[in-house]
């Protein structure tokens, strides 16, 4: 079947066919870009689907975006994605709005149990019988001109997007259309949630291990890292890599001879970064005691995993009970922070992880279970 393919590439091409996308009840959206060696993803293409056709955006070419701006923020006009967390950071960065609200029909196929985190390739095939050819998503999105698989591929996602849509959104139930919905919210509501370059060190591997004194260099070394990865556009590891950021912490070099020491401290990082590294590390070492900041808590032991599987347990049989994919009630983080509010002996608290419909569904449940376990 032939698509019908219109570009865009101009402002007021934009603007016009957002006035007309304002007046219909959803449109599909995805996005192409490259991520290579950047912190933030550079957009290649944007492809809407309004049911019929599609529309490529060309964002090499648009310089005002604020008519697409005000259509991701309609709530009138559903928003349809699919897996659509980088996505939305690309729409984000470009546009500086995000799709409310948002219908991504992976999680769409997980609340009617066809499996959890589906590849769009497999939920096309499930749902329409068409096999999407493969190959493209790793192009240079960036080229110009795009090739004709490229465009072809970019096409087909927008227009069998909005047909997916339209065959699982009649099978959700009203309660069900909201849960996805609520979902969809909480991704946007994620990436709003923008982690501070000084609360970055609760990430850092083996982080637990450090006493507040040697924590409180590693907040300033992850902090450092991550301002200058905004900064600079590249990725974290760029900057300085993830395995050198405990031993920095904990062995505190003075020299740029025992910085190079350091295993995995790439030789670039000490030529460009060095002197700065080891000011930050003596800075933070003098920092007073009542600026540190508090241990970390250590990992569950091992003793956990009997608690952890009776949890996991109801969370699974309110997934068949609901008949939705089982992952979609409780996540292991959510677990484990769950547990690690109150391990061994309670009392235990709701993290703040466990939100919306699953917390006013489960959360009392939970937390009479734990107390039992643990009288």
């Amino acid at each position: 079947m032939a698509i019908d393919i219109l570009w865009i590439r101009d402002d007021a091409s934009l603007a016009l066919y957002c006035a007309e996308w304002q007046e219909l009840p959803f449109i599909a959206l995805d996005t192409e870009f490259m991520r290579v060696d950047t912190f933030y993803p550079l957009a290649g293409l944007v492809q809407v689907g309004d049911g019929e056709r599609a529309f490529l955006v060309d964002p090499l070419l648009i310089s005002n975006w604020q008519p697409f701006a005000a259509l991701l923020a309609n709530p009138k006009v559903l928003k349809v994605l699919h897996a659509c967390s980088e996505d939305l950071e690309v729409l984000l960065r470009l546009t500086g709005s995000m799709p409310a609200p948002l219908f991504d029909t992976q999680l769409a196929a997980a609340y009617l149990n066809m499996g959890f985190s589906m590849g769009y390739s497999r939920l096309v095939s499930a749902v329409l019988g068409i096999d999407l050819p493969k190959g493209e998503t790793r192009s240079d999105w960036l080229q110009r001109p795009l090739t004709d698989t490229q465009i072809s591929y970019a096409a087909e996602d927008a227009v069998h997007l909005a047909e997916v849509y339209r065959r699982l959104a009649p099978k959700l139930s009203a309660e069900k259309t909201t849960r996805v919905l609520e979902d969809g919210a909480e991704l946007v509501s994620n990436m709003h949630r923008e982690v501070l370059p000084e609360e970055a060190y609760r990430e850092a591997k083996l982080a637990w291990k450090l006493a507040p004194a040697e924590l409180a260099v590693l907040r300033e070394l992850c902090a450092w890292r991550e301002r200058e990865a905004r900064a600079r556009n590249k990725p974290r590891n760029h900057i300085l890599r993830d395995h050198t950021l405990w031993p920095l912490a904990h062995t505190q070099p003075d020299n740029l001879t025992s910085l190079s020491r350091i295993e995995e401290m790439h030789p670039r990082t000490v030529r460009h970064d060095g002197e700065t590294l080891l000011q930050i590390i003596h800075q933070a070492a003098a920092l007073p005691q009542a600026q540190w900041p508090p241990r970390l808590p250590e990992p569950l032991p091992i003793e956990a995993s009997a608690l952890l599987k009776k949890l996991r347990a109801y969370g699974l049989a309110e997934a068949e009970r609901l008949d939705m994919a089982q992952e979609l009630m409780l996540r292991k983080k959510t677990l484990d922070a769950l547990l690690k509010t109150g391990y061994p002996h309670g009392p235990y608290q709701l993290p703040d992880s466990l939100r919306g419909w699953r917390r006013e569904l489960m959360g009392q449940a939970l937390l009479t279970l734990l107390a039992k376990e643990t009288a």
